[in-house]
Protein backbone atom coordinates (compact mmCIF):
# COMPACT_ATOMS: atom_id res chain seq x y z
CA UNK A 1 0.00 0.00 0.00
CA UNK A 2 0.85 3.67 -0.94
CA UNK A 3 1.50 5.87 1.71
CA UNK A 4 0.17 7.91 0.61
CA UNK A 5 -3.50 5.97 0.55
CA UNK A 6 -3.22 4.95 4.33
CA UNK A 7 -2.49 8.54 5.48
CA UNK A 8 -5.51 9.13 3.72
CA UNK A 9 -7.58 7.05 5.75
CA UNK A 10 -5.95 7.21 9.09
CA UNK A 11 -7.29 10.22 11.21
CA UNK A 12 -4.70 13.35 11.76
CA UNK A 13 -2.34 13.03 14.24
CA UNK A 14 -0.21 15.87 15.75
CA UNK A 15 3.97 14.65 15.96
CA UNK A 16 3.56 15.34 19.91
CA UNK A 17 0.78 13.16 20.67
CA UNK A 18 1.59 9.97 18.94
CA UNK A 19 2.70 8.43 21.59
CA UNK A 20 -0.26 8.21 23.16
CA UNK A 21 -3.25 5.30 24.12
CA UNK A 22 -2.80 2.38 22.36
CA UNK A 23 0.41 3.07 21.03
CA UNK A 24 1.70 4.27 24.81
CA UNK A 25 0.50 1.01 26.14
CA UNK A 26 2.30 -1.20 23.91
CA UNK A 27 5.48 0.40 23.81
CA UNK A 28 7.03 -1.07 26.57
CA UNK A 29 6.01 -4.48 26.01
CA UNK A 30 6.74 -4.27 22.18
CA UNK A 31 10.13 -2.27 22.55
CA UNK A 32 13.24 -4.29 20.81
CA UNK A 33 15.81 -2.40 23.17
CA UNK A 34 16.45 0.83 26.06
CA UNK A 35 18.79 3.25 25.99
CA UNK A 36 22.43 2.65 27.55
CA UNK A 37 22.36 4.60 30.01
CA UNK A 38 26.23 4.84 30.51
CA UNK A 39 26.78 7.60 27.60
CA UNK A 40 24.02 9.98 29.65
CA UNK A 41 25.38 9.40 33.14
CA UNK A 42 29.01 10.62 31.60
CA UNK A 43 27.75 13.56 29.79
CA UNK A 44 25.95 14.39 33.66
CA UNK A 45 29.07 13.27 35.50
CA UNK A 46 31.24 16.15 32.84
CA UNK A 47 28.60 19.11 32.67
CA UNK A 48 27.13 18.74 36.12
CA UNK A 49 23.82 18.83 38.08
CA UNK A 50 20.63 19.61 37.39
CA UNK A 51 20.43 17.59 34.34
CA UNK A 52 17.30 17.37 32.05
CA UNK A 53 16.66 15.13 30.10
CA UNK A 54 14.29 16.08 26.83
CA UNK A 55 11.45 13.38 25.41
CA UNK A 56 11.67 11.34 28.82
CA UNK A 57 8.98 8.52 27.68
CA UNK A 58 8.25 5.81 29.91
CA UNK A 59 11.70 6.23 32.18
CA UNK A 60 14.42 4.96 30.47
CA UNK A 61 17.21 5.92 30.87
CA UNK A 62 15.92 8.56 33.38
CA UNK A 63 14.94 5.70 35.93
CA UNK A 64 18.31 4.11 35.87
CA UNK A 65 20.07 7.49 36.18
CA UNK A 66 17.91 8.83 39.33
CA UNK A 67 18.63 5.15 40.52
CA UNK A 68 22.43 6.01 40.84
CA UNK A 69 21.70 9.62 42.32
CA UNK A 70 21.68 11.99 39.94
CA UNK A 71 19.70 14.92 40.05
CA UNK A 72 17.94 14.77 36.82
CA UNK A 73 14.50 15.37 35.97
CA UNK A 74 12.50 14.86 32.72
CA UNK A 75 9.77 16.17 29.92
CA UNK A 76 7.84 14.31 27.63
CA UNK A 77 4.75 15.35 25.52
CA UNK A 78 3.08 12.43 26.40
CA UNK A 79 0.83 12.70 29.56
CA UNK A 80 0.45 8.66 28.94
CA UNK A 81 4.28 7.82 28.70
CA UNK A 82 4.38 9.88 32.06
CA UNK A 83 1.68 7.95 33.46
CA UNK A 84 3.37 4.98 32.61
CA UNK A 85 6.91 6.54 33.94
CA UNK A 86 5.65 7.36 37.16
CA UNK A 87 3.80 3.82 37.71
CA UNK A 88 7.54 2.14 37.11
CA UNK A 89 9.34 4.67 39.47
CA UNK A 90 6.63 3.40 42.24
CA UNK A 91 7.34 0.40 41.72
CA UNK A 92 10.95 0.36 42.01
CA UNK A 93 11.21 2.80 44.91
CA UNK A 94 12.85 5.76 42.61
CA UNK A 95 11.56 9.68 42.92
CA UNK A 96 11.43 11.25 39.78
CA UNK A 97 10.40 14.87 38.87
CA UNK A 98 8.80 15.10 35.22
CA UNK A 99 6.48 17.46 33.84
CA UNK A 100 4.41 17.57 30.93
CA UNK A 101 5.19 19.69 27.99
CA UNK A 102 6.46 20.03 24.39
CA UNK A 103 10.51 20.07 23.91
CA UNK A 104 9.94 22.89 21.58
CA UNK A 105 7.34 24.76 23.86
CA UNK A 106 9.45 24.63 27.65
CA UNK A 107 8.69 26.57 30.55
CA UNK A 108 10.42 24.91 33.63
CA UNK A 109 11.23 26.61 36.97
CA UNK A 110 14.92 25.81 36.96
CA UNK A 111 17.81 25.94 34.70
CA UNK A 112 19.89 23.04 33.98
CA UNK A 113 23.95 22.27 33.89
CA UNK A 114 22.54 19.65 31.42
CA UNK A 115 20.08 19.03 29.21
CA UNK A 116 20.14 16.20 26.96
CA UNK A 117 17.82 13.58 24.59
CA UNK A 118 18.38 9.69 25.37
CA UNK A 119 18.62 8.34 22.11
CA UNK A 120 17.46 10.63 18.46
CA UNK A 121 14.31 11.80 19.52
CA UNK A 122 15.03 15.25 18.27
CA UNK A 123 14.48 13.60 14.96
CA UNK A 124 10.71 13.68 15.84
CA UNK A 125 10.11 17.28 15.70
CA UNK A 126 8.78 17.28 11.94
CA UNK A 127 10.13 20.48 10.75
CA UNK A 128 12.86 22.65 11.05
CA UNK A 129 10.73 25.56 12.48
CA UNK A 130 9.76 22.94 15.51
CA UNK A 131 13.49 21.98 15.84
CA UNK A 132 14.60 25.37 15.96
CA UNK A 133 11.80 26.18 18.07
CA UNK A 134 12.71 23.04 20.42
CA UNK A 135 16.64 24.64 20.62
CA UNK A 136 15.36 28.09 21.73
CA UNK A 137 13.99 26.44 24.96
CA UNK A 138 17.11 24.46 25.39
CA UNK A 139 18.79 27.79 24.83
CA UNK A 140 16.42 29.31 27.49
CA UNK A 141 16.79 26.27 30.24
CA UNK A 142 20.48 25.90 30.19
CA UNK A 143 22.36 27.12 33.31
CA UNK A 144 25.32 29.44 32.82
CA UNK A 145 28.41 27.12 31.40
CA UNK A 146 25.90 24.57 30.80
CA UNK A 147 26.36 22.12 27.75
CA UNK A 148 23.60 20.06 25.98
CA UNK A 149 23.60 16.47 24.31
CA UNK A 150 21.65 16.21 21.13
CA UNK A 151 21.94 12.44 19.00
CA UNK A 152 20.77 12.86 15.75
CA UNK A 153 21.23 10.45 12.96
CA UNK A 154 19.58 10.41 9.05
CA UNK A 155 17.28 7.32 9.40
CA UNK A 156 17.39 4.49 6.32
CA UNK A 157 14.37 3.45 4.34
CA UNK A 158 13.02 0.67 5.63
CA UNK A 159 14.14 -2.88 3.44
CA UNK A 160 10.94 -3.86 1.35
CA UNK A 161 10.78 -7.40 2.65
CA UNK A 162 9.93 -5.61 6.17
CA UNK A 163 6.81 -3.83 5.21
CA UNK A 164 4.05 -6.22 6.73
CA UNK A 165 6.17 -8.35 9.06
CA UNK A 166 4.14 -8.74 12.28
CA UNK A 167 6.08 -8.58 15.75
CA UNK A 168 4.33 -9.55 18.67
CA UNK A 169 4.42 -10.24 22.43
CA UNK A 170 1.84 -11.22 25.05
CA UNK A 171 0.91 -8.09 27.63
CA UNK A 172 0.94 -9.34 31.57
CA UNK A 173 -3.12 -10.09 31.11
CA UNK A 174 -2.66 -12.36 28.66
CA UNK A 175 -3.37 -9.92 25.34
CA UNK A 176 -2.17 -10.43 22.19
CA UNK A 177 -0.35 -7.55 21.22
CA UNK A 178 1.11 -7.04 17.14
CA UNK A 179 3.44 -4.19 15.87
CA UNK A 180 3.54 -3.91 11.99
CA UNK A 181 4.59 -1.39 9.06
CA UNK A 182 1.61 -0.78 6.30
CA UNK A 183 3.55 1.55 4.74
CA UNK A 184 6.48 4.12 4.02
CA UNK A 185 7.37 7.19 2.06
CA UNK A 186 10.44 9.03 1.91
CA UNK A 187 10.86 12.81 0.77
CA UNK A 188 14.60 13.61 0.69
CA UNK A 189 14.30 17.34 -0.01
CA UNK A 190 11.79 17.68 2.78
CA UNK A 191 14.00 15.34 4.93
CA UNK A 192 11.22 13.36 6.13
CA UNK A 193 10.22 9.67 6.09
CA UNK A 194 6.79 8.91 7.04
CA UNK A 195 6.43 5.62 7.92
CA UNK A 196 2.46 4.40 8.90
CA UNK A 197 2.60 1.87 11.67
CA UNK A 198 -0.24 0.00 13.14
CA UNK A 199 -0.89 -1.37 16.56
CA UNK A 200 -3.41 -4.06 17.50
CA UNK A 201 -4.25 -5.48 20.58
CA UNK A 202 -6.53 -8.85 20.81
CA UNK A 203 -7.92 -10.15 24.23
CA UNK A 204 -10.71 -12.85 23.60
CA UNK A 205 -13.50 -11.14 21.86
CA UNK A 206 -11.98 -7.48 22.31
CA UNK A 207 -10.03 -5.96 19.90
CA UNK A 208 -8.04 -2.57 19.40
CA UNK A 209 -6.65 -1.36 15.84
CA UNK A 210 -4.48 1.64 15.57
CA UNK A 211 -2.97 2.96 12.61
CA UNK A 212 -0.40 6.49 13.27
CA UNK A 213 2.22 8.26 10.99
CA UNK A 214 5.74 8.39 12.56
CA UNK A 215 6.94 10.95 10.93
CA UNK A 216 11.33 11.50 10.86
CA UNK A 217 12.93 14.90 10.33
CA UNK A 218 16.92 14.69 9.87
CA UNK A 219 19.26 17.13 9.35
CA UNK A 220 22.79 17.20 7.84
CA UNK A 221 25.50 18.43 10.51
CA UNK A 222 25.70 21.74 8.63
CA UNK A 223 21.80 22.38 8.45
CA UNK A 224 22.00 21.56 12.42
CA UNK A 225 24.93 23.87 13.23
CA UNK A 226 23.26 26.95 11.54
CA UNK A 227 19.96 26.15 13.18
CA UNK A 228 21.71 25.82 16.41
CA UNK A 229 23.84 29.47 15.44
CA UNK A 230 20.46 30.64 14.73
CA UNK A 231 19.38 29.69 18.48
CA UNK A 232 22.38 31.63 20.12
CA UNK A 233 24.21 27.77 20.78
CA UNK A 234 27.53 26.88 19.06
CA UNK A 235 27.80 23.19 18.74
CA UNK A 236 31.30 22.80 20.67
CA UNK A 237 32.03 18.71 19.99
CA UNK A 238 30.59 16.16 17.38
CA UNK A 239 31.44 12.20 18.74
CA UNK A 240 30.19 8.74 18.38
CA UNK A 241 27.68 7.39 21.34
CA UNK A 242 30.99 6.46 22.76
CA UNK A 243 32.10 10.24 23.50
CA UNK A 244 35.12 9.59 20.81
CA UNK A 245 35.56 12.45 17.80
CA UNK A 246 34.65 11.52 14.44
CA UNK A 247 35.43 12.87 11.10
CA UNK A 248 33.29 15.58 9.44
CA UNK A 249 31.57 13.30 7.08
CA UNK A 250 30.79 10.25 9.62
CA UNK A 251 27.63 9.06 9.46
CA UNK A 252 24.98 6.96 11.94
CA UNK A 253 24.42 8.03 15.29
CA UNK A 254 26.36 11.22 16.18
CA UNK A 255 26.29 13.18 19.38
CA UNK A 256 25.98 16.78 19.34
CA UNK A 257 27.48 18.99 22.20
CA UNK A 258 26.19 22.45 22.29
CA UNK A 259 27.04 25.68 24.65
CA UNK A 260 25.32 28.95 24.90
CA UNK A 261 27.20 31.01 22.44
CA UNK A 262 29.85 33.56 23.56
CA UNK A 263 29.47 37.32 22.21
CA UNK A 264 32.30 38.82 20.90
CA UNK A 265 34.33 41.17 22.41
CA UNK A 266 33.28 44.97 22.48
CA UNK A 267 36.15 47.15 20.64
CA UNK A 268 35.48 50.82 22.07
CA UNK A 269 37.91 53.61 20.58
CA UNK A 270 37.83 56.61 22.66
CA UNK A 271 39.58 60.01 22.15
CA UNK A 272 41.85 61.40 24.29
CA UNK A 273 39.25 63.31 26.50
CA UNK A 274 38.01 60.36 27.80
CA UNK A 275 41.24 58.76 28.50
CA UNK A 276 40.51 58.67 31.99
CA UNK A 277 37.22 57.50 32.31
CA UNK A 278 38.34 54.32 30.63
CA UNK A 279 40.87 53.78 33.21
CA UNK A 280 38.30 54.18 35.85
CA UNK A 281 36.31 51.62 34.05
CA UNK A 282 38.97 49.72 33.45
CA UNK A 283 40.14 49.28 37.29
CA UNK A 284 36.20 48.88 38.19
CA UNK A 285 35.51 46.06 35.71
CA UNK A 286 38.05 43.31 36.18
CA UNK A 287 37.30 41.73 32.71
CA UNK A 288 38.34 44.64 30.68
CA UNK A 289 41.93 44.54 29.35
CA UNK A 290 43.04 48.07 28.40
CA UNK A 291 46.53 49.11 26.99
CA UNK A 292 47.53 52.74 26.51
CA UNK A 293 49.64 53.89 23.86
CA UNK A 294 52.83 54.63 25.48
CA UNK A 295 53.51 57.61 22.96
CA UNK A 296 49.91 59.11 22.57
CA UNK A 297 48.58 58.21 25.45
CA UNK A 298 45.52 57.25 23.98
CA UNK A 299 43.92 53.65 25.27
CA UNK A 300 44.08 50.91 22.68
CA UNK A 301 40.48 48.95 22.03
CA UNK A 302 38.92 48.27 24.66
CA UNK A 303 37.46 44.80 24.84
CA UNK A 304 34.87 43.40 27.47
CA UNK A 305 31.49 41.85 28.29
CA UNK A 306 29.16 44.02 26.09
CA UNK A 307 26.68 44.95 28.15
CA UNK A 308 28.64 45.64 31.21
CA UNK A 309 30.77 48.38 29.15
CA UNK A 310 27.86 49.69 26.81
CA UNK A 311 25.88 50.43 30.41
CA UNK A 312 28.71 52.03 31.63
CA UNK A 313 29.76 53.94 28.83
CA UNK A 314 26.26 54.93 28.59
CA UNK A 315 26.65 56.77 31.85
Amino acid sequence: MNVRDGLRRVAAVDPADFYTGIVADLYGPLKSSSQDPEPYADFIRQAGVPALELGCGDGDPLLELRRRGLDVEGVDSSEDMLERLRRRAAEQGIGATVFHQRMEALSLPRRYRAIFLAGPTFTLLPDDDAALAALRAIRAHLAEGGTALVPLFTPAPTPADQIGQVRTAVAPDGAELRFSIVAEQRDETARTQTTLLRYERHHGSDSSVVERPWILHWYTRDQFEKLATTADLTVTTVTDPDGKPVSADATGLLHFRLQVSCPPPLSVVCDATSTERVRALAAQLGDLDVLVNAAGGLPEPVSGDPSTLEAQLAQ
